[in-house]
């Protein structure tokens, strides 16, 4: 056993993601327009959907 129980450590990220989801739509929404800057809008429809998923199951999350 490595010194990080990465399992663990992934299980308090999740739960701080779904206790601050609110505060992380802002985030989703920042970097998905980065990547559209990065490539010129190529891949702005599947980056538009990535970012509701990703809100959605922050949200989803959130409610359980």
């Amino acid at each position: 056993m490595g010194m990080f129980d990465f399992k663990d450590v992934a299980g308090k990220a999740a739960e701080l993601a779904v206790q601050n989801a609110d505060k992380l739509d802002p985030l989703v929404e920042k970097v998905g327009d980065m990547v559209d800057a990065q490539t010129d809008g190529k891949f702005a429809k599947q980056v538009d959907a990535a970012q509701e998923a990703a809100k959605k199951a922050l949200r989803d999350q959130a409610g359980k």
